[in-house]
């Protein structure tokens, strides 16, 4: 790294000269780690951020592409297993006031989580979103690291092999977590209030019509992908096909001006009685 760096040094060495050689095998090294490493940032980047499709008419907001959320155009194909990224998300509860979810660390991207909630919906916890929700929320105790396919069972043998390739992996808690002063770890709760600040990219709150979707970064809410919706479909994984809902306007009542009373008739008057 020294010779790489080289700083000027022996800068009128003779070509062929050890010091000279030293250098070239340096800069090559360092040269072919260069490409390796531009290399798989451009496969990573290929495989978990396509870019969004050309934008169309009929734009839903500021520089986002309207694209069907069901439907997304572009996503990881499932049927084989992934490097996990440590891409950060909760799965949540609805809240009046919001969500009340738990810290998931890897893949949490919608093309990695998508499929494995609604197939955990449909089949092995049979519709029930309830029981879901205490199963992935209520019953954790720090935070997930990973979902794995054991969320999966019950699903007919095409499904699974549809989505994971064959392969196998458990999900995993956090509670093996060391904390910097030895005491035990706390819960990795995240809500509608702490989530911008909490390093997630993304979220799924389990309501009763379906899957909600947010982008954390970029919206406080989002579209919901319906629990009948088949898991393997392809889910886009850029934030522009998730955008939040559109608000409704208020309906304003038309204000009348208030009716004002009659003027009461003036009386007549009376005429005096001829003779």
């Amino acid at each position: 790294m020294a010779a790489a760096r080289w700083r000027g040094q022996n800068r009128g060495a003779e070509l062929g000269s050890p010091p000279k050689m030293l250098m070239k095998a340096a800069s090559d090294s360092l040269s072919a780690l260069a490409l390796g490493h531009q290399a798989d940032l451009a496969i990573l980047r290929a495989e978990y951020d396509p870019p969004p499709p050309s934008p169309s008419p009929g734009r839903t907001g500021p520089g986002l592409p309207p694209a069907p959320p069901g439907a997304p155009s572009t996503g990881t194909a499932p049927g084989r297993r992934r490097l996990p990224l440590s891409t950060r998300s909760f799965i949540a509860r609805p809240t009046t006031s919001g969500y009340d979810g738990i810290y998931v660390q890897l893949d949490g991207q919608p093309s990695a989580k998508l499929p494995l909630l609604l197939t955990a919906f449909q089949y092995r916890f049979e519709g029930d979103v309830e029981a879901m929700a205490q199963h992935l929320v209520d019953g954790v105790a720090v935070g997930w690291d990973e979902l794995g396919t054991d969320l999966l069972a019950g699903a007919p043998p095409q499904v699974v092999t549809a989505l994971t390739g064959g392969e196998q992996w458990p999900s995993r808690t956090l509670d093996h977590l060391i904390t910097p002063d030895g005491s035990p770890p706390v819960r990795m709760t995240v809500t509608e209030r702490t989530a911008a600040d909490q390093d997630v990219q993304w979220g799924y709150v389990l309501r009763s019509e379906g899957i909600e979707v947010i982008s954390v970064p970029h919206a406080d809410a989002g579209p919901v992908i319906g629990w009948d919706t088949d898991p393997r479909t392809l889910f886009s994984d850029h934030p522009a096909h998730w955008p939040a809902p559109t608000p409704t306007p208020l309906a304003t009542a038309t204000r009348t001006a208030p009716r004002t009373a009659r003027a009461a008739a003036s009386p007549r008057p009376r005429t005096a009685t001829r003779r």
